[in-house]
Order: structure tokens, then C-alpha cells, then sequence
């Protein structure tokens, strides 16, 4: 049985405070179920350049807290933390704190970090893939121990917690975790122990560019649906316990121009692009259909698109939202 679809906005800027409330409210009114952010800092400048990333605007706690107090309903999140750039009980007690002014309402992602150039420019050392993956998954384990009721009794390589209880506790239900990734061991991961994993590239380059967008092909795309059922089958549960989501880039009227725009950045076709998992691209009929069909071939039922999206997709929202 299909998991109900839900759609997320994600923001990285405002021209000012009250276009942040504002943009938030307005997913909100327009039937959105989550506002994310990313978790990234550095300011333009030679740094992000070679890294292909859009520039953040806001730091993503406070930001959060604002889109919480500026709403009602919508779920607040962010897409995801990186755990580098945090210590694990800080940042469980930040977001649990907007957990407890929104009455409950926060989505707690959490990644493993790559985007090398932020690393560098902010001093923050970037270990080996299979260092910061492991330090991911004990601040996935240290989460889930603040957030219960008790105390903290959590020991690894990495993260050591031990005498407190976590506060302030979950005000209805725990916080769903997120993780997002596109490596083999993430997805499995994100199999084993999160509630929603949120397919992107494989971003072991470091940066944006055509090996990461490589990495999500249709074929390739299935390989990960494969990993995150082997982590969930090695933890004893079933598929529908867990959400897929992913993020989607384009939504324009017309595709083919666009299609062909993006092949060329990326060494594809137009059909290629058109049929690309991490793109929407057309009219809302024939995106509701895509959406349709990718929930049927990957199991991806939890789409967010970006910010500029917001009123071009609210079509597709309305039409599938819970359905």
C-alpha cells in the first residue's frame, strides 16, 4: 500500500523578515505539509563558488523559530543538519525547543555533511566519507536517546552522553528523523533507523556537477530504493514504516526548453532529463502524473520543491496533498 503524499517547501532566502513569515504562511495556507532550510553559512565569495551551491541566507535555527511562531500547522525543519557543524546535545536541545513552541511540529533531518568548500572555508575538518557517516549515525542514535524519556546512556567513538535526560521532551509525538543522502551506506542507514530518507545525489565529490547528477539516474535510483529496503529489512522493518522523499528542481509550463538547457550543464538528453528522478518538469497535468508514476517505481511519496516553485507547484499540491 502507497504511503500519502505529502509536499515540503524548501527556502534559502527573504528580501527581508516579513518575506520569511510571509513565504512561510503561505506554504502553509497553500496546503504545503513541511518549510525546510538547508544547513549551510558561507556568504558569496570564492568558497561557495567552486562548490555550485546557491547561497543561505539564513542560519537555520533561528530561521526555523521564526517560521514556527509566523504559522500553525505546517511542519518546520531542516533539510538536513549537518551533524560537523554541531554538538549533538545543543542541537537536540535547539530543535526541541522549536518543537515545543510549534506544539509539535518540527522535522528533524540530520546528514552527514560534503559540501568540502564550506568545510574549508569555515575551518571545520572534512574527514573521510566513512568517518563522518559513522559520526552520523551516532547523532541519530544520541537524538533518539534525548528525545525519550529517561536518561542518556550513549557511548560510541564519536559522541558520549551519560547522566541527564534530554529537555525538553517531545510535546505529543517523537519528532520523525530525516536523513538524507545518496550513498549506499547513508540510504542503508537511513533504512535502519530514520522515519523519512530523502534521496539526493551522491555528493562524495564535494560539490555540485555531473558526477552527483550522474548518481541519480532512473537505474541508479532504484539502487538506492534497494539499499534503504536491505537497511530497513537488517533492522526488522517493513518498507511502509518508513516515508521516501526527494527533492525536485524544475516546474515551468513548457519542458522541453528547460530539458534541453539542463543537458546540456550535464551531459544529457532532453528525454533523459524529462525522465530524471530529481526533476519536475512541465504543466501541473503532466507533473501529477510523473508524481504518480514515481511513487509507483520508487516508492517516493514525500516531494519538496524550492522556493521559487511555491506558486507554480501549489497546483499539484492541491490535486495530490493526502491522497
Amino acid at each position: 500500500m502507497s504511503r500519502p503524499f505529502r509536499f515540503g517547501l524548501q527556502a534559502f532566502n527573504a528580501t527581508s523578515p516579513q518575506d520569511w513569515r510571509d513565504k512561510a504562511k503561505k506554504a502553509e495556507d497553500l496546503g504545503y505539509s513541511s518549510f525546510h532550510l538547508a544547513d549551510h553559512y558561507i556568504g558569496n565569495g570564492p568558497q561557495l563558488a567552486k562548490t555550485n551551491h546557491p547561497m543561505q541566507l539564513l542560519g537555520s535555527i533561528p530561521a526555523m523559530a521564526v517560521a514556527a511562531e509566523a504559522t500553525s500547522t505546517i511542519k518546520i525543519g531542516c533539510r538536513v543538519f549537518c551533524v560537523d557543524y554541531h554538538i549533538p546535545a545543543v542541537l537536540v536541545k535547539n530543535a526541541m525547543t522549536i518543537d515545543w513552541f510549534s506544539g509539535g511540529r518540527l522535522e528533524f533531518g540530520l546528514g552527514a555533511g560534503w559540501l568540502a568548500g564550506e568545510y574549508e572555508a569555515m575551518g571545520v575538518p572534512l574527514d573521510a566519507p566513512g568517518v563522518r557517516i559513522s559520526r552520523l549515525e551516532e547523532a541519530i542514535v544520541a537524538a533518539k536517546a534525548l528525545m525519550a524519556p529517561g536518561e542518556v546512556d550513549v557511548h560510541g567513538k564519536f559522541i558520549n552522553l551519560t547522566g541527564f535526560q534530554g529537555e525538553p521532551q517531545p510535546v505529543a509525538s517523537v519528532p520523525p528523523i530525516m536523513v538524507g543522502g545518496g550513498s549506499k551506506r547513508v540510504l542503508t542507514l537511513g533504512g535502519r533507523l530514520a522515519d523519512i530518507v530523502s534521496f539526493n545525489f551522491d555528493n562524495s565529490s564535494g560539490m555540485i556537477g555531473p558526477a552527483g547528477v550522474a548518481s541519480s539516474m532512473p537505474e541508479l535510483t532504484q539502487k538506492k530504493v534497494e539499499w534503504v529496503q536491505a537497511g530497513a529489512a537488517a533492522a526488522g522493518r517493513a518498507m511502509p514504516e518508513l516515508e521516501i522523499g526527494a527533492y525536485f528542481t524544475f516546474v515551468v509550463p513548457q519542458a522541453q526548453p528547460v530539458a534541453e538547457q539542463f543537458g546540456q550543464m550535464f551531459g544529457m538528453t532532453a528525454d533523459q532529463v524529462i525522465d530524471y528522478p530529481h526533476a519536475l518538469i512541465g504543466p501541473p497535468e503532466q507533473i501529477i502524473d510523473t508524481i504518480i508514476k514515481r511513487r509507483e517505481q520508487y516508492g517516493i511519496s514525500y516531494v519538496t520543491v524550492g522556493e521559487t516553485s511555491l506558486d507554480a507547484f501549489a497546483p499539484v499540491v492541491a490535486a495530490l496533498a493526502g491522497k
